[in-house]
């Protein structure tokens, strides 16, 4: 059973060192999280996943990485400037602030039922900052409220520097900020967070069936990072709900512990931001209304072979949250099981590959120099097969080490014994994270049998 509160989740990870609260031993700041020693190596692994699907495994996409400051008129043509808000509302009486989207009643307020409220205004997201010295209306931008724009304005570049023809994909991982007014629920609604997103690049008429294909794509994606489906559900956004760039939009939604919510959006953006961003919009076409652009100083556009004329392409839009896709993968995998002695363990069962630390190596006793001395030769030898993090650990209670390693989902540990030391071949003690299972190893088959076992289990 995945987690069913989120302050299960939340205890979890402070206490084994997933994730903390920002600036903590100053009270903290709102909507804002580190990443621990166990929280880094989760989400290292689950970005590893995402790019491996969307660049290594195919041949029809290319990496970026891109400033996280651009110049403010990329944020003016993309719309952001305009319409990237929330309508805020506040409270005279608790003095609380609150998105006037997610009140009851936007006469009445959320916290304290008091009618003395606000009218809702428009609040734009972006973080504003300068650029130099001086501090003027010349010299200001803007933080990244998304990292697509970016991809947008090296279309070309990429385009150029690698022949492309379409259909291909531009990805990208990175941070982006937005200025919310109620961050809430953990992590999954913060200012500071990292997307991963995919610019997929198409004929104009061949748009609608990538939109699908992505969404399938994206969904079975999910559900190899060991999502159960029950927990996945779509919504087909509509009308004014959506965004003024899209043409159709299909949420990702998962039941969090606060319900469910979007885990990623896959959109059709039709021809708007290559369009918004492109030198002579007029010469193109576009489907889509852009606001003149006075400023670019090149095509975003490909040249057509079947109709001999350069077109601004279509683009699919899978994004995701990274920080909300860790939040996922975390509440599907927290169980609590109750095991033969009458008592209860907490397990993260996640996907071997998501694993923060994949295999700990444990001696029986810390004191005796032979059997920590084949521990770490051991270690070692695991550590050549580039799984991820092996870790090694003296401790003279195996049973507390299971349960902390049961807790923080290391898929298997290794106990190095007396019996170990006799010989190279001697066997040491492999147990199952899942199953609690343990078999005696052949040291030296070690390094094989781990290797098999996180082949087989990906």
């Amino acid at each position: 059973m995945p987690a069913k509160t989120m302050d299960e989740l939340i205890s979890l990870c402070k206490r084994r060192g997933f994730i903390f609260q920002s600036s903590e031993i100053y009270g903290g700041i709102q909507g804002a999280y580190d990443y621990g020693p166990l929280g880094i190596e989760l989400k290292n692994n689950l970005k590893a996943a995402w790019w491996r699907a969307m660049v290594y495994e195919r041949d029809d996409i290319e990496g970026l990485d891109t400033a996280i400051i651009q110049n403010r008129h990329v944020y003016k043509y993309s719309g952001h400037e305009d319409t990237f808000t929330d309508p805020m509302v506040d409270c005279h009486n608790c003095k609380s602030r609150m998105r006037a989207d997610h009140m009851k009643n936007i006469k009445i307020c959320n916290n304290c039922s008091s009618t003395n409220v606000t009218a809702p205004r428009n609040f734009n997201l972006m973080f504003k900052t300068n650029i130099g010295p001086i501090v003027n209306e010349e010299s200001y931008t803007y933080l990244r409220p998304e990292t697509s724009q970016s991809i947008f304005t090296n279309f070309k570049n990429v385009l150029d520097s690698t022949s492309r023809t379409l259909p291909f994909g531009i990805a990208q991982i990175g941070k982006s900020f937005r200025n919310e007014i109620t961050p809430r629920n953990f992590i999954f609604r913060v200012r500071e967070f990292e997307q991963m997103e995919l610019e997929f690049f198409c004929k104009p008429g061949e748009d609608e069936e990538w939109h699908n294909t992505w969404v399938k794509l994206r969904k079975q994606w999910w559900l190899d990072q060991g999502l159960a489906e029950e927990n996945i559900q779509f919504e087909y956004v509509t009308g004014d709900n959506l965004a003024h760039y899209s043409k159709a939009t299909v949420d990702i939604l998962y039941k969090f512990p606060h319900g469910f919510e979007e885990l990623e959006g896959v959109a059709n953006r039709a021809d708007y931001d290559l369009g918004s961003h492109t030198k002579a919009q007029n010469e193109f076409g576009l489907s889509e209304k852009v606001k003149r652009n006075e400023h670019s100083t090149t095509k975003l556009a490909i040249f057509d072979l079947d109709e001999k004329k350069w077109k601004v392409p279509f683009c699919i839009e899978p994004s995701a949250g990274l920080d909300r896709g860790l939040l996922a993968v975390m509440t599907e995998a927290y169980t609590e099981e109750e095991i033969s002695n009458g008592t209860t363990r907490t397990v993260l069962k996640f996907k071997p590959h998501l694993a923060p630390i994949k295999v700990a190596i444990m001696p029986l006793k810390k004191n005796k120099p032979e059997i920590v001395s084949l521990a770490k030769k051991l270690k070692n030898k695991l550590q050549q097969l580039s799984l991820g993090r092996i870790l090694y650990e003296n401790t003279d209670n195996l049973g507390k080490g299971y349960r902390r390693y049961d807790e923080i989902g290391t898929p298997i540990c290794v106990t190095v014994d007396f019996d170990s030391i006799e010989k190279e071949s001697a066997p040491v003690t492999v147990r199952d994270r899942d199953t609690m299972q343990q078999v005696a190893i052949p040291s030296a088959d070690l390094p094989s049998y781990v290797a098999n076992y996180f082949i087989n289990r990906n």
